[in-house]
């Protein structure tokens, strides 16, 4: 089985864990993991790496990550989403496009957000979602996040309206939270309907694989390592011999380029394959030492 990364299309009832245990049954692997994590009700892009590509994903462009949100307003609940219980409501006729519209901008940049108890936050060494069950609620520290576009493609007024909205964001934050507090800020209850994930960093929903597709199809899709690579990273092919040191841990001589000036990082290949990351040493002796190297 090759290492590399499955865009998997996850469907709505399914955890993100259950989307790994799949694949790892279709594909006879015990390795996989996926980048980050969507709610069992939502949607949409799911990253999950396999094989030796879990160790690859901190080093792996996974955003800005891009979702469309049916947001209800006039009614809130515990969670945040439509699968909590109903906490407030308020008669939200009075609410019009524009005014939402124009509420918008204040949550574009780098804004502060109050984890939801449902999330996967630590608490004193446990998970918010885990005193959540038991019935606990405990004050969270807002943290600050990036939403770096988010537009209204749709509305429908009502005694509880409704509007699309896309949102292009960086890690950690949390949608139904900023759905919350797009209302809160129009001075009403609020919470996330619905929820799909269209993109997570280069992986899009259109060239996703349909879950229903991964035992006959899985195998084929899996991009390989040195495909999902940063673009910005750069490249460098090494021979036999270099490999055979790599594989020890040793380091190589630095190539005379600019980033034996800069200490930057570089992918080593080998046949064309992943071999290993590595970050130049410009010293006295410029060398190239390897700090990840992957299994040919």
């Amino acid at each position: 089985m090759p290492d590399g990364l499955l865009n998997i299309d996850k469907p709505a009832g399914m955890t993100s864990h259950d989307v790994v245990a799949r694949v790892r049954r279709a594909l006879k692997t015990k390795r996989a993991g996926h980048a980050g994590t969507l709610d069992p009700d939502a949607t949409g892009v799911l990253v999950v790496a396999v094989g030796q590509a879990t160790r690859l994903l901190p080093h792996l462009p996974l955003e800005p990550k891009e979702y469309v949100a049916r947001a209800a307003f006039g009614v809130a609940t515990h969670t945040e989403d439509a699968s909590g219980t109903v906490t407030a409501e308020a008669d939200a006729s009075g609410l019009t496009e524009d005014a939402l519209r124009a509420a918008l901008p204040g949550f574009v940049g780098e804004i502060p957000q109050v984890p939801p108890m449902v999330s996967a936050v630590h608490h004193q060494g446990r998970r918010l979602y885990e005193l959540a069950r038991e019935g606990v609620t405990v004050e969270r520290e807002a943290r600050t996040v990036t939403v770096h576009a988010i537009e209204m493609t749709d509305f429908a007024p009502g005694a509880v309206a409704e509007a699309t909205l896309r949102v292009v964001c960086g890690g950690g934050t949390y949608i139904r939270t900023l759905c919350a507090d797009v209302a809160a800020a129009l001075g009403l209850p609020g919470h996330m309907k619905s929820l799909v994930r269209e993109a997570v960093g280069p992986f899009r929903r259109a060239d996703a694989l349909p879950l229903d597709a991964l035992e006959s199809e899985g195998a084929a899709r899996i991009v390989p390592m040195e495909r999902a690579l940063p673009s910005a990273l750069p490249t460098r092919a090494v021979d036999d011999a270099e490999a055979g040191r790599i594989h020890q841990g040793q380091a190589i001589p630095a190539e005379e380029d600019a980033l034996c000036r800069t200490g930057g990082e570089v992918a080593l290949l080998h046949r064309e394959r992943l071999l290993a990351l590595a970050r130049y040493d410009d010293g006295e002796r410029p060398l190239c030492r390897p700090f990840k190297v992957f299994a040919e």
